[in-house]
Protein backbone atom coordinates (compact mmCIF):
# COMPACT_ATOMS: atom_id res chain seq x y z
CA UNK A 1 0.00 0.00 0.00
CA UNK A 2 1.66 3.46 -1.22
CA UNK A 3 2.07 5.78 1.78
CA UNK A 4 0.14 8.69 0.34
CA UNK A 5 -2.85 6.01 0.60
CA UNK A 6 -2.02 5.34 4.04
CA UNK A 7 -1.43 9.31 4.91
CA UNK A 8 -5.38 9.37 3.83
CA UNK A 9 -6.67 6.81 5.37
CA UNK A 10 -4.97 8.45 9.18
CA UNK A 11 -6.26 11.86 7.41
CA UNK A 12 -9.89 10.09 6.97
CA UNK A 13 -9.17 8.93 10.73
CA UNK A 14 -8.99 12.70 12.00
CA UNK A 15 -12.05 13.89 10.26
CA UNK A 16 -14.61 10.94 11.31
CA UNK A 17 -13.47 11.01 14.75
CA UNK A 18 -12.88 14.13 16.00
CA UNK A 19 -15.31 13.56 18.97
CA UNK A 20 -14.31 9.97 19.70
CA UNK A 21 -13.51 10.34 23.32
CA UNK A 22 -12.62 6.44 23.43
CA UNK A 23 -10.17 6.93 20.72
CA UNK A 24 -7.10 8.83 21.66
CA UNK A 25 -4.08 7.71 19.71
CA UNK A 26 -1.46 8.92 22.56
CA UNK A 27 0.05 5.55 23.66
CA UNK A 28 3.46 5.17 24.72
CA UNK A 29 4.29 1.97 23.23
CA UNK A 30 2.48 -0.33 20.94
CA UNK A 31 2.55 -4.07 21.16
CA UNK A 32 1.47 -5.83 17.80
CA UNK A 33 -0.34 -9.59 17.13
CA UNK A 34 -0.72 -10.71 14.08
CA UNK A 35 0.41 -12.43 10.65
CA UNK A 36 2.57 -11.65 7.59
CA UNK A 37 0.36 -8.28 7.27
CA UNK A 38 2.34 -7.08 10.23
CA UNK A 39 5.31 -9.72 10.69
CA UNK A 40 8.26 -7.00 10.44
CA UNK A 41 10.67 -9.63 10.80
CA UNK A 42 9.58 -12.86 13.22
CA UNK A 43 9.72 -15.60 10.74
CA UNK A 44 12.86 -14.49 9.26
CA UNK A 45 14.74 -14.15 13.08
CA UNK A 46 13.04 -16.90 14.69
CA UNK A 47 12.93 -19.82 11.87
CA UNK A 48 15.76 -18.04 10.15
CA UNK A 49 13.50 -17.70 6.76
CA UNK A 50 14.83 -15.68 4.66
CA UNK A 51 13.38 -13.22 2.07
CA UNK A 52 15.33 -12.20 -0.78
CA UNK A 53 15.53 -9.36 -3.00
CA UNK A 54 13.54 -7.69 -4.23
CA UNK A 55 11.75 -7.52 -1.25
CA UNK A 56 12.31 -4.08 0.10
CA UNK A 57 13.11 -2.23 -3.13
CA UNK A 58 10.70 -0.06 -2.14
CA UNK A 59 12.60 1.31 1.22
CA UNK A 60 14.78 1.26 2.81
CA UNK A 61 15.87 -0.11 -0.94
CA UNK A 62 19.03 -1.57 0.83
CA UNK A 63 18.07 -5.42 1.43
CA UNK A 64 14.90 -7.22 2.58
CA UNK A 65 14.18 -6.48 6.07
CA UNK A 66 12.04 -8.98 7.24
CA UNK A 67 8.72 -7.76 5.56
CA UNK A 68 6.48 -9.84 3.21
CA UNK A 69 6.01 -6.57 0.90
CA UNK A 70 8.37 -4.16 -1.05
CA UNK A 71 8.17 -1.46 1.57
CA UNK A 72 6.74 -0.99 4.57
CA UNK A 73 3.47 -2.44 6.04
CA UNK A 74 -0.12 -0.66 7.70
CA UNK A 75 1.64 -1.08 11.37
CA UNK A 76 4.52 0.78 10.72
CA UNK A 77 2.90 3.87 9.32
CA UNK A 78 0.32 3.35 12.08
CA UNK A 79 3.22 3.31 14.63
CA UNK A 80 4.76 6.29 13.07
CA UNK A 81 1.65 7.86 12.93
CA UNK A 82 -0.78 7.27 15.57
CA UNK A 83 0.98 9.18 18.15
CA UNK A 84 0.65 12.56 16.35
CA UNK A 85 -2.47 11.73 14.77
CA UNK A 86 -4.57 14.51 16.52
CA UNK A 87 -2.00 17.41 15.38
CA UNK A 88 -0.48 16.27 12.53
CA UNK A 89 -3.28 14.99 10.65
CA UNK A 90 -6.00 18.16 11.14
CA UNK A 91 -3.08 20.05 10.10
CA UNK A 92 -2.83 17.98 6.60
CA UNK A 93 -6.47 18.01 6.20
CA UNK A 94 -6.52 21.93 6.93
CA UNK A 95 -3.54 22.51 4.65
CA UNK A 96 -4.78 20.93 1.97
CA UNK A 97 -6.62 24.01 0.28
CA UNK A 98 -2.65 25.40 0.37
CA UNK A 99 -0.89 22.37 -0.61
CA UNK A 100 -2.21 19.22 -1.93
CA UNK A 101 -5.34 17.67 -3.27
CA UNK A 102 -6.22 14.82 -1.26
CA UNK A 103 -8.43 11.87 -2.95
CA UNK A 104 -10.13 9.73 -0.30
CA UNK A 105 -12.04 6.82 -1.13
CA UNK A 106 -13.59 4.12 1.02
CA UNK A 107 -16.33 2.00 0.72
CA UNK A 108 -18.20 1.83 4.30
CA UNK A 109 -19.74 -1.61 4.58
CA UNK A 110 -22.30 -0.47 6.66
CA UNK A 111 -26.11 -1.04 6.88
CA UNK A 112 -28.18 1.01 4.61
CA UNK A 113 -30.07 4.36 5.64
CA UNK A 114 -33.28 5.02 3.90
CA UNK A 115 -32.91 8.61 4.46
CA UNK A 116 -29.11 9.39 4.32
CA UNK A 117 -27.78 7.63 0.73
CA UNK A 118 -26.03 10.48 -1.07
CA UNK A 119 -26.92 8.57 -4.21
CA UNK A 120 -29.30 11.33 -5.93
CA UNK A 121 -29.10 12.02 -9.25
CA UNK A 122 -29.71 15.79 -9.30
CA UNK A 123 -29.70 18.18 -6.45
CA UNK A 124 -31.96 21.51 -6.52
CA UNK A 125 -30.42 23.98 -4.07
CA UNK A 126 -32.04 26.93 -2.18
CA UNK A 127 -30.44 29.27 -0.32
CA UNK A 128 -28.84 32.66 0.47
CA UNK A 129 -24.74 33.91 -0.18
CA UNK A 130 -23.49 30.60 1.66
CA UNK A 131 -24.81 29.02 -0.81
CA UNK A 132 -25.18 31.25 -4.19
CA UNK A 133 -22.91 30.01 -7.18
CA UNK A 134 -24.01 33.08 -9.32
CA UNK A 135 -27.52 33.92 -9.14
CA UNK A 136 -27.02 37.96 -7.77
CA UNK A 137 -24.10 38.56 -10.39
CA UNK A 138 -26.36 37.10 -12.89
CA UNK A 139 -29.41 38.85 -12.23
CA UNK A 140 -26.68 42.05 -13.10
CA UNK A 141 -27.74 43.16 -9.07
CA UNK A 142 -24.17 42.74 -8.25
CA UNK A 143 -20.72 42.59 -9.68
CA UNK A 144 -17.66 40.41 -7.73
CA UNK A 145 -14.01 41.45 -8.44
CA UNK A 146 -10.52 39.49 -7.80
CA UNK A 147 -9.71 38.49 -5.56
CA UNK A 148 -12.68 36.68 -5.31
CA UNK A 149 -12.47 33.06 -6.51
CA UNK A 150 -8.64 33.71 -6.31
CA UNK A 151 -8.02 29.56 -4.34
CA UNK A 152 -10.02 27.78 -6.68
CA UNK A 153 -11.91 29.24 -9.62
CA UNK A 154 -8.58 31.50 -10.36
CA UNK A 155 -11.56 34.19 -11.24
CA UNK A 156 -14.65 35.60 -9.92
CA UNK A 157 -17.58 32.53 -10.04
CA UNK A 158 -20.21 34.42 -8.50
CA UNK A 159 -19.61 32.88 -5.14
CA UNK A 160 -18.45 35.06 -2.32
CA UNK A 161 -15.79 33.39 -1.90
CA UNK A 162 -12.11 32.92 -2.78
CA UNK A 163 -12.98 29.43 -4.08
CA UNK A 164 -15.61 27.21 -3.02
CA UNK A 165 -18.63 26.82 -0.75
CA UNK A 166 -19.54 23.87 0.88
CA UNK A 167 -22.95 23.04 -1.59
CA UNK A 168 -19.71 22.75 -3.68
CA UNK A 169 -17.73 20.41 -1.42
CA UNK A 170 -21.13 18.44 -0.83
CA UNK A 171 -22.13 18.04 -4.83
CA UNK A 172 -18.32 16.56 -4.86
CA UNK A 173 -19.00 13.76 -1.86
CA UNK A 174 -21.57 12.96 -4.03
CA UNK A 175 -19.80 12.79 -7.01
CA UNK A 176 -21.84 15.43 -8.69
CA UNK A 177 -21.08 18.70 -11.04
CA UNK A 178 -21.03 22.04 -9.10
CA UNK A 179 -24.42 23.62 -9.66
CA UNK A 180 -24.99 26.01 -12.08
CA UNK A 181 -27.08 29.26 -11.24
CA UNK A 182 -30.67 29.43 -12.46
CA UNK A 183 -30.11 32.97 -13.89
CA UNK A 184 -26.75 32.01 -15.74
CA UNK A 185 -28.19 32.03 -19.28
CA UNK A 186 -24.15 32.13 -20.60
CA UNK A 187 -22.22 29.69 -21.79
CA UNK A 188 -24.98 26.83 -22.77
CA UNK A 189 -25.21 26.11 -18.50
CA UNK A 190 -25.87 22.27 -17.94
CA UNK A 191 -28.76 21.60 -15.88
CA UNK A 192 -29.11 17.69 -15.84
CA UNK A 193 -27.97 17.11 -12.56
CA UNK A 194 -29.23 20.30 -10.42
CA UNK A 195 -30.21 23.77 -10.74
CA UNK A 196 -28.99 26.18 -7.95
CA UNK A 197 -31.88 28.76 -6.53
CA UNK A 198 -29.87 29.94 -3.93
CA UNK A 199 -29.08 34.58 -4.11
CA UNK A 200 -26.65 36.54 -1.76
CA UNK A 201 -28.85 38.29 0.40
CA UNK A 202 -32.26 36.37 0.08
CA UNK A 203 -34.48 36.13 3.00
CA UNK A 204 -37.29 33.57 3.88
CA UNK A 205 -39.41 36.42 4.81
CA UNK A 206 -40.66 38.51 1.28
CA UNK A 207 -38.03 41.03 0.21
CA UNK A 208 -38.84 44.45 0.81
CA UNK A 209 -38.12 47.50 -1.36
CA UNK A 210 -34.89 47.96 0.70
CA UNK A 211 -33.75 44.09 0.10
CA UNK A 212 -30.55 43.11 -1.39
CA UNK A 213 -32.08 40.55 -2.97
CA UNK A 214 -35.45 40.45 -4.73
CA UNK A 215 -34.90 36.38 -4.68
CA UNK A 216 -36.64 35.48 -1.62
CA UNK A 217 -37.78 31.87 -0.53
CA UNK A 218 -41.02 31.72 -1.89
CA UNK A 219 -39.73 33.41 -5.05
CA UNK A 220 -36.63 30.79 -5.21
CA UNK A 221 -39.64 28.49 -4.73
CA UNK A 222 -41.71 29.90 -7.81
CA UNK A 223 -38.78 29.69 -10.41
CA UNK A 224 -38.42 26.00 -9.12
CA UNK A 225 -41.86 25.68 -10.12
CA UNK A 226 -40.91 27.19 -13.65
CA UNK A 227 -38.30 25.33 -14.25
CA UNK A 228 -40.18 22.59 -13.83
CA UNK A 229 -42.71 23.02 -15.70
CA UNK A 230 -40.25 24.34 -18.59
CA UNK A 231 -38.17 21.35 -18.51
CA UNK A 232 -40.69 18.98 -18.96
CA UNK A 233 -42.61 20.70 -21.56
CA UNK A 234 -38.65 20.89 -23.83
CA UNK A 235 -38.59 17.23 -23.01
CA UNK A 236 -42.27 16.47 -24.22
CA UNK A 237 -41.11 17.74 -27.46
CA UNK A 238 -37.98 15.43 -28.39
CA UNK A 239 -34.55 14.41 -27.03
CA UNK A 240 -32.51 17.13 -28.03
CA UNK A 241 -31.92 18.97 -24.96
CA UNK A 242 -31.68 15.67 -22.48
CA UNK A 243 -28.05 16.30 -22.18
CA UNK A 244 -29.17 19.89 -20.94
CA UNK A 245 -31.95 18.30 -18.61
CA UNK A 246 -32.91 17.06 -15.69
CA UNK A 247 -35.27 13.60 -16.30
CA UNK A 248 -38.79 13.78 -15.53
CA UNK A 249 -38.09 11.18 -12.27
CA UNK A 250 -35.19 13.03 -11.04
CA UNK A 251 -38.18 15.61 -9.68
CA UNK A 252 -39.12 12.91 -7.29
CA UNK A 253 -35.55 11.04 -6.60
CA UNK A 254 -33.40 14.28 -6.47
CA UNK A 255 -32.02 16.19 -2.92
CA UNK A 256 -33.73 19.19 -2.04
CA UNK A 257 -31.00 21.53 -0.64
CA UNK A 258 -31.72 24.70 1.66
CA UNK A 259 -29.39 27.19 3.60
CA UNK A 260 -31.48 30.55 4.08
CA UNK A 261 -32.48 32.40 7.07
CA UNK A 262 -29.51 34.27 8.22
CA UNK A 263 -30.19 36.97 6.24
CA UNK A 264 -33.78 37.38 8.60
CA UNK A 265 -31.94 37.45 11.57
CA UNK A 266 -28.47 38.71 11.05
CA UNK A 267 -30.81 41.53 9.00
CA UNK A 268 -33.11 42.28 11.28
CA UNK A 269 -30.90 43.23 14.25
CA UNK A 270 -30.41 46.71 11.56
CA UNK A 271 -34.19 47.36 12.76
CA UNK A 272 -35.36 45.56 15.59
CA UNK A 273 -34.75 44.79 19.12
CA UNK A 274 -33.38 40.95 20.22
CA UNK A 275 -37.45 40.73 21.68
CA UNK A 276 -39.03 41.40 18.49
CA UNK A 277 -36.53 39.12 16.62
CA UNK A 278 -37.29 36.44 18.66
CA UNK A 279 -40.74 37.14 18.11
CA UNK A 280 -40.71 37.04 14.72
CA UNK A 281 -39.34 33.73 14.24
CA UNK A 282 -42.55 31.71 14.25
CA UNK A 283 -43.67 33.77 11.54
CA UNK A 284 -40.58 33.55 9.31
CA UNK A 285 -40.48 29.73 9.90
CA UNK A 286 -44.21 30.14 8.57
CA UNK A 287 -43.05 30.85 5.94
CA UNK A 288 -40.24 28.27 5.32
CA UNK A 289 -42.63 25.62 6.09
CA UNK A 290 -44.93 26.99 3.28
CA UNK A 291 -42.57 26.98 0.75
CA UNK A 292 -41.27 23.10 2.13
CA UNK A 293 -45.35 22.05 1.21
CA UNK A 294 -45.24 23.75 -2.51
CA UNK A 295 -42.52 21.82 -3.35
CA UNK A 296 -43.57 18.23 -1.71
CA UNK A 297 -46.50 18.92 -3.30
CA UNK A 298 -44.83 18.68 -6.22
CA UNK A 299 -43.04 15.51 -6.12
CA UNK A 300 -40.13 16.78 -3.65
CA UNK A 301 -39.07 13.79 -1.41
CA UNK A 302 -36.03 14.25 0.12
CA UNK A 303 -34.53 17.22 2.04
CA UNK A 304 -32.04 18.54 3.60
CA UNK A 305 -31.93 21.58 5.81
CA UNK A 306 -28.99 23.11 6.96
CA UNK A 307 -29.47 25.33 10.28
CA UNK A 308 -28.13 28.88 10.56
CA UNK A 309 -24.33 29.46 12.00
CA UNK A 310 -23.07 31.48 14.76
CA UNK A 311 -23.92 34.93 12.69
CA UNK A 312 -22.60 37.06 15.96
CA UNK A 313 -19.21 35.78 14.85
CA UNK A 314 -19.36 37.40 11.28
CA UNK A 315 -16.85 40.49 11.25
CA UNK A 316 -19.54 42.51 9.72
CA UNK A 317 -21.18 41.77 12.92
CA UNK A 318 -18.70 42.32 15.38
CA UNK A 319 -17.64 45.72 13.44
CA UNK A 320 -21.16 47.10 13.99
CA UNK A 321 -22.71 45.57 17.26
CA UNK A 322 -19.58 44.69 19.33
CA UNK A 323 -18.02 47.92 20.01
CA UNK A 324 -19.08 47.32 23.63
CA UNK A 325 -16.96 44.69 24.70
CA UNK A 326 -19.55 43.81 27.41
CA UNK A 327 -21.62 42.70 24.30
CA UNK A 328 -19.20 40.07 22.92
CA UNK A 329 -19.10 36.61 24.85
CA UNK A 330 -16.12 34.83 25.21
CA UNK A 331 -15.01 33.73 21.37
CA UNK A 332 -15.64 37.90 20.63
CA UNK A 333 -18.94 37.24 18.83
CA UNK A 334 -21.75 39.01 19.27
CA UNK A 335 -24.15 37.60 22.16
CA UNK A 336 -27.34 38.85 20.61
CA UNK A 337 -26.82 37.73 17.75
CA UNK A 338 -25.75 34.22 18.56
CA UNK A 339 -28.64 33.65 20.81
CA UNK A 340 -30.94 34.47 18.18
CA UNK A 341 -29.85 32.16 15.82
CA UNK A 342 -29.75 29.77 18.86
CA UNK A 343 -33.31 30.57 19.48
CA UNK A 344 -33.96 30.17 15.39
CA UNK A 345 -32.57 26.82 14.82
CA UNK A 346 -34.19 25.51 18.24
CA UNK A 347 -37.74 25.92 16.68
CA UNK A 348 -36.05 25.25 12.66
CA UNK A 349 -35.47 21.60 14.14
CA UNK A 350 -38.93 21.16 16.24
CA UNK A 351 -40.45 22.26 12.74
CA UNK A 352 -37.83 19.66 10.76
CA UNK A 353 -39.39 16.91 13.61
CA UNK A 354 -42.71 17.72 12.69
CA UNK A 355 -41.98 17.42 8.26
CA UNK A 356 -40.33 14.19 9.01
CA UNK A 357 -43.74 12.74 11.34
CA UNK A 358 -45.80 14.33 8.60
CA UNK A 359 -44.35 13.21 5.72
CA UNK A 360 -44.49 9.93 6.39
CA UNK A 361 -42.79 9.09 2.33
CA UNK A 362 -40.21 11.40 2.71
CA UNK A 363 -36.71 11.72 3.76
CA UNK A 364 -36.19 15.05 6.39
CA UNK A 365 -32.51 15.73 7.45
CA UNK A 366 -31.68 18.27 9.46
CA UNK A 367 -27.93 19.37 9.62
CA UNK A 368 -26.34 21.68 12.54
CA UNK A 369 -24.16 23.93 10.85
CA UNK A 370 -24.19 26.56 13.53
CA UNK A 371 -22.47 23.86 16.10
CA UNK A 372 -19.82 22.75 13.22
CA UNK A 373 -18.98 26.62 12.77
CA UNK A 374 -18.80 27.20 16.08
CA UNK A 375 -16.69 24.99 17.25
CA UNK A 376 -14.39 26.07 13.96
CA UNK A 377 -14.32 29.34 15.88
CA UNK A 378 -13.85 27.82 19.45
CA UNK A 379 -11.31 25.86 18.22
CA UNK A 380 -10.06 28.06 15.48
CA UNK A 381 -6.19 27.37 16.46
CA UNK A 382 -6.76 23.37 16.80
CA UNK A 383 -8.78 23.19 13.29
CA UNK A 384 -5.71 25.00 11.55
CA UNK A 385 -6.50 28.37 11.50
CA UNK A 386 -4.77 31.45 12.60
CA UNK A 387 -7.46 34.10 12.57
CA UNK A 388 -11.18 33.44 13.44
CA UNK A 389 -12.83 36.46 13.11
CA UNK A 390 -10.69 39.22 11.37
CA UNK A 391 -11.18 38.96 7.71
CA UNK A 392 -8.62 38.07 4.87
CA UNK A 393 -9.91 40.34 2.10
CA UNK A 394 -11.02 44.18 3.79
CA UNK A 395 -9.94 47.48 4.35
CA UNK A 396 -8.51 48.99 7.72
CA UNK A 397 -6.26 46.17 9.34
CA UNK A 398 -6.23 44.32 12.24
CA UNK A 399 -8.19 43.42 14.89
CA UNK A 400 -10.97 43.28 12.22
CA UNK A 401 -9.68 44.35 8.52
CA UNK A 402 -13.36 45.52 8.07
CA UNK A 403 -14.99 48.54 6.61
CA UNK A 404 -18.33 48.43 5.55
CA UNK A 405 -18.12 51.39 2.98
CA UNK A 406 -15.79 49.19 0.87
CA UNK A 407 -16.62 45.47 0.13
CA UNK A 408 -14.08 42.92 -1.45
CA UNK A 409 -11.87 43.41 -4.24
CA UNK A 410 -13.83 47.21 -4.73
CA UNK A 411 -11.57 50.69 -4.93
CA UNK A 412 -13.16 53.94 -3.24
CA UNK A 413 -12.33 57.32 -2.09
CA UNK A 414 -12.77 57.19 1.71
CA UNK A 415 -11.64 60.46 3.60
CA UNK A 416 -10.10 61.99 0.53
CA UNK A 417 -7.85 59.07 -0.09
CA UNK A 418 -8.02 55.89 -2.96
CA UNK A 419 -8.12 53.04 -1.04
CA UNK A 420 -8.56 49.07 -2.22
CA UNK A 421 -9.83 46.10 0.31
CA UNK A 422 -7.30 43.46 -0.66
CA UNK A 423 -6.63 39.84 0.24
CA UNK A 424 -4.54 38.41 2.32
CA UNK A 425 -1.71 36.52 1.44
CA UNK A 426 -2.95 33.26 2.73
CA UNK A 427 -6.39 32.77 2.85
CA UNK A 428 -6.16 29.55 3.86
CA UNK A 429 -5.45 30.79 7.67
CA UNK A 430 -8.49 32.70 8.08
CA UNK A 431 -11.95 31.47 8.61
CA UNK A 432 -13.64 34.72 7.55
CA UNK A 433 -13.19 36.03 3.79
CA UNK A 434 -14.60 39.47 3.46
CA UNK A 435 -16.63 39.44 6.62
CA UNK A 436 -19.18 37.84 5.70
CA UNK A 437 -18.73 34.83 4.48
CA UNK A 438 -16.45 32.12 5.13
CA UNK A 439 -13.02 31.03 3.08
CA UNK A 440 -12.80 28.00 1.37
CA UNK A 441 -10.26 26.11 3.64
CA UNK A 442 -13.40 26.91 5.67
CA UNK A 443 -15.86 25.90 3.84
CA UNK A 444 -14.27 22.96 3.40
CA UNK A 445 -13.77 22.12 7.44
CA UNK A 446 -17.07 22.75 7.36
CA UNK A 447 -17.84 20.25 4.68
CA UNK A 448 -15.94 17.61 6.22
CA UNK A 449 -17.56 17.84 9.68
CA UNK A 450 -20.97 17.45 8.26
CA UNK A 451 -20.14 14.19 5.91
CA UNK A 452 -19.40 12.70 9.35
CA UNK A 453 -23.18 12.63 10.19
CA UNK A 454 -22.80 13.05 13.41
CA UNK A 455 -23.98 17.22 13.25
CA UNK A 456 -27.22 15.52 11.75
CA UNK A 457 -30.52 14.19 12.59
CA UNK A 458 -31.21 11.48 11.91
CA UNK A 459 -27.64 10.86 12.09
CA UNK A 460 -25.92 8.92 9.50
CA UNK A 461 -22.19 8.56 11.22
CA UNK A 462 -22.52 4.76 11.72
CA UNK A 463 -24.73 4.33 8.08
CA UNK A 464 -22.60 6.10 4.96
CA UNK A 465 -23.09 3.19 2.96
CA UNK A 466 -21.86 5.78 -0.50
CA UNK A 467 -18.57 5.96 -1.98
CA UNK A 468 -16.89 8.84 -0.38
CA UNK A 469 -14.96 10.74 -2.83
CA UNK A 470 -13.96 13.53 -1.39
CA UNK A 471 -11.92 16.12 -3.98
CA UNK A 472 -10.42 18.38 -1.71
Amino acid sequence: MASNTILQIVTLLSIFLPNAKSVQFNYPAVFNFGDSNSDTGELAAGLGFELPPPYGQTYPKLSPIGRACDGRLIVDFLSKFLTITQISCLALFAMAAKTCILQISIFFLLPLANSIHFKYPTVFNFGDSNSDTGNLVSAGIETLAPPNGQSYFKTPSGRYCDGRLIVDFLMDAMNLPFLNAYLDSVGVPSFQRGCNFAAAGSTILPASPTSVSPFSFAVQVSQFLRFKARVLEILAKGKKFEKYLPTEDFFGKGLYMFDIGQNDIAGGFYSKTLEQILASIPTILAEFETGIKRLYDQGARNFWIHNTGPVGCLTQNVAKFGTDPSKLDDQGCVRAHNQAAKTFNLQLHALTKKLQGQYTDANVTFVDIFSIKSNLIANYSKNGFEQPIMACCGYGGPPLNYDSQISCGQTKVLNGSSVTAKGCSESSAYVSWDGIHYTEAANQFVSSQILTGIYSDPPFSDQMPFLLDLKF
